[in-house]
């Protein structure tokens, strides 16, 4: 429930960053664990650590939320339980979460947590943050790229709960969609592992060392109305590397902001900026879905010119009031707004000699030491000839003081955590399970399927039997004739016997998704199988508008576990293609009813908002490939989408898994992919008659960390 304007979220990459950024203002901190964290790299929280920073925060009212933010392999999934358990006892407030079989596992065992989606899960519309809330998500942090009507119409439309990225560094793709890192080096961003080749140079049309991937960092500060307006809550800070001056800086200055409601001055401005930053700030994408003005073109060094003194850290303000009176127990009552604690000791007895002095009784009591409260006052009756040891006043201190701790932090703890058995956890439903027993039954049951992205790539693969099923891009068609187009091709096709999927865009922004809902009873006529999408958004729209239609996960809806699949296949989906990242082994001991294995293909190493064509020869909306030359001499093909006004950036090198295939069959997969995507009618040709000079086994061999 909401009891302010807005929670400024920061991060904390150590237990001193977590205490100064909670002094400096903030209402929740966002730290990391040992394990399944997006930032691998960190100094971490150790377990002990990270309780002692639950009960730090929850005494001054500040939430907690703890990353688990990374795909998780099947053989890592049953630690999450034994990982989880001692915070959520502790109470910790939310799990901030990428896979979607992490989601359905805590929503399943730890029933009180909140549940918040990581920007990894590229949300961008209304229709995505309804996929999720099925699954008892609370909170939905919004892709990056996403604008402030994009929000309000989000937030609008669904009452969820919103949280933005308002400062710190951002990444040039979509966060979730990336694999440069993964794919170059084998450091996975989905993991916690990224390197950040965005931040290196690349030459581009002849131009040498050009920063064309590397973004500015954003600051949201003078924004802070304009989210207020479009449904924001929770202002998210980056940063959990970050070291604690500008940690805490940054806390400082905008929890100013937010809490005066004033125009942020120059002066601040620039005192904010000399804190830290990458060739200056933008907040573009609040206003625009792109612009050359956010990228550095320079090296993107972080700069920082100034250290905000860290702050002291302030006590806990409690009252008391002390009994001493002869021949009765001593006591002490403590108390913190509504809570109190009294502590007791033996009767007190009378002075054999020097009775109590009151004030120096009082000093003793005040002596709170490294605790994490201090008297206001205390009111104290004394009798007129008693005396306590000092060390039973010390005790009597300590014991009140623990107790009333004790007592505050109580009300977070929780005790209804419920284990649930991995096999209930990654059941398919029994339809599934009952169409794949009938494959078994028959003999070489294999599907060779093949994408294409353009009507000449189509117009050469109808000419090879051995495709089974055609999957047809979306953006092959024009807008105002898709129906039509799509129809003869559907029909063409099915005359040869081929079955046909629309497979949908990467990104699904809210234009797309009304063009979309206005086709929807159109399309529903054609008669073709089904989708094949990539995004929530589309998964939602696809279940809920037509009837009849099969839906295809493509890899970038991950199931890198088997309660994934589990959680997807629950809502109807009747297939999903085997994630980018998983190496053979991992491959073999994965549940692959119902999965494709993509075969052969340049795989997308980043989907965008940002442009290279029209950052570097401006926008005239006419798809081509321009291509990126690293330091290696390697050329990325990079792919402008104008209709639904992204980029995708493709690897050097195709994948060629095709004589990994019988392997593949042993492994249960019965469905083959070769996608097409940037290849002429001659390099299918050479990819047909096998014939490719260079190509890579992706992480078939090695994986990810």
């Amino acid at each position: 429930m909401r009891n302010k304007d807005f929670e400024l979220l920061a991060p904390a990459g150590s237990l001193e960053i977590l205490k100064g950024v909670i002094e400096s203002g903030a209402d929740a901190v966002y730290v990391g664990g040992s394990m399944f964290g997006a930032r691998a790299y960190a100094n971490n929280f150790t377990e002990e650590e990270l309780l002692e920073a639950i009960d730090f925060a929850h005494l001054r009212g500040v939430k907690v939320y703890l990353t688990v933010n990374t795909l998780i392999k099947n053989s890592e999934f049953s630690k999450l339980y034994d990982y989880l358990l001692p915070y959520y006892k502790r109470g910790l407030d939310a799990v901030i979460v990428q896979d979607i079989g992490v989601v359905k596992a805590i929503h399943e065992y730890f029933p009180s947590m909140e549940i918040h989606t990581s920007t990894q899960m590229t949300v961008t519309g209304a229709d995505g943050v309804r996929f999720l809330s099925q699954f008892g998500v609370t909170r939905v942090v919004m892709a990056r790229e996403v604008s402030l009507a994009e929000m309000k119409r989000i937030h609008e439309e669904t009452g969820m709960e919103l949280e933005a990225f308002v400062h710190g560094a951002l990444c040039y793709s979509y966060s979730g969609q990336c694999l440069f890192s993964s794919i170059l080096g084998g450091r996975s961003g989905n993991r916690g592992r990224c390197a950040q080749p965005c931040r290196l140079p690349y030459t581009v049309e002849g131009k040498k060392d050009e920063y064309i991937l590397s973004l500015k960092d954003m600051c949201g500060i003078k924004a802070l109305d304009k989210l207020h307006d479009a449904g924001v809550y929770s202002l998210k800070i980056e940063g959990r590397m970050k070291q604690l001056e500008y940690a805490c800086g940054v806390v400082k200055y905008y929890r100013s902001y937010i809490d005066s409601k004033k125009p942020v001055s120059d002066a601040d401005y620039d005192r904010i900026k000399a804190l830290g930053n990458r060739c200056g700030f933008t907040d573009r994408y609040y206003f625009d879905h792109n612009g050359s003005d956010m990228v550095t073109y320079v090296k993107p060094n972080f700069v920082s010119n100034a250290a905000e003194p860290s702050p002291e850290k302030r006590k806990l303000s409690i009252e008391g009031e002390l009994v001493l009176r002869e021949g009765e127990p001593g006591s002490l009552t403590v108390k913190r707004g509504d809570v109190t604690y009294k502590a007791s000791i033996e009767p007190v007895s009378a002075a054999l000699k020097a009775p109590l002095d009151k004030k120096a009784t009082i000093d003793r009591i005040n002596k709170t030491g490294d605790t994490d409260f201090e008297f206001s006052h205390i009111k104290a009756q004394i009798g007129e000839n008693v005396f306590v040891p000092n060390g039973a006043l010390n005790k009597l201190r300590r014991d009140a003081i623990s107790g009333l701790c004790d007592k505050l932090l109580k009300k977070y703890y929780r005790n209804d955590a419920r284990y649930a058995d991995m096999s209930r956890l990654t059941a398919l439903p029994e339809h599934v399970v009952k169409s794949d027993a009938a494959h078994d039954e028959a003999i070489n049951d294999y599907t060779t399927i093949c994408s294409c992205m353009t009507r000449a790539q189509l117009d050469t693969l109808i000419g090879y039997e051995c495709f089974d099923v055609f999957y047809l891009d979306f953006d092959m068609y024009d807008r105002k004739t898709l129906i039509q187009q799509f129809a003869d091709d559907v029909k063409s096709l099915t005359k040869q016997n081929k079955k046909v999927y629309l497979m949908l865009p990467t990104i699904f922004r809210a234009d797309s998704s009304d063009y979309f809902v206005s086709i929807a009873k159109e399309l529903d006529k054609v008669s073709f199988e089904g989708f094949v999408v990539k995004n929530y958004e589309e998964l939602y729209l696809t279940e809920n508008l037509f009837t009849g239609k099969k839906v295809i996960l493509d890899h970038n809806m991950y199931t890198f576990n088997d309660v994934s699949k589990s959680a997807f296949f629950e809502h109807g989906v009747s297939g999903d293609t085997v994630p980018l990242e998983l190496n053979s082994r991992e491959i073999m001991h994965r549940n692959n009813i119902g999965s494709q294995m993509i075969v052969y293909g340049y795989y997308p190493l980043m989907t965008t908002a940002n442009c290279v064509h029209k950052n570097t020869k401006g926008c005239d909306k006419k798809q081509k490939l321009i291509y990126l030359k690293d330091r290696y001499n390697k050329s990325f093909a990079v792919c402008n989408n104008c209709k639904e006004c992204y980029n995708t950036i493709y690897n050097s090198l195709p994948t060629m898994l095709i004589k990994n295939i019988s392997k593949l069959k042993e492994a249960g997969i019965r469905s083959f992919r070769y996608s097409f995507t940037t290849e002429s009618p001659k390099q299918i040709k050479a990819v047909m008659d096998d014939k490719v000079a260079e190509y890579t086994n992706g992480h078939y061999k090695r994986g990810v960390e």
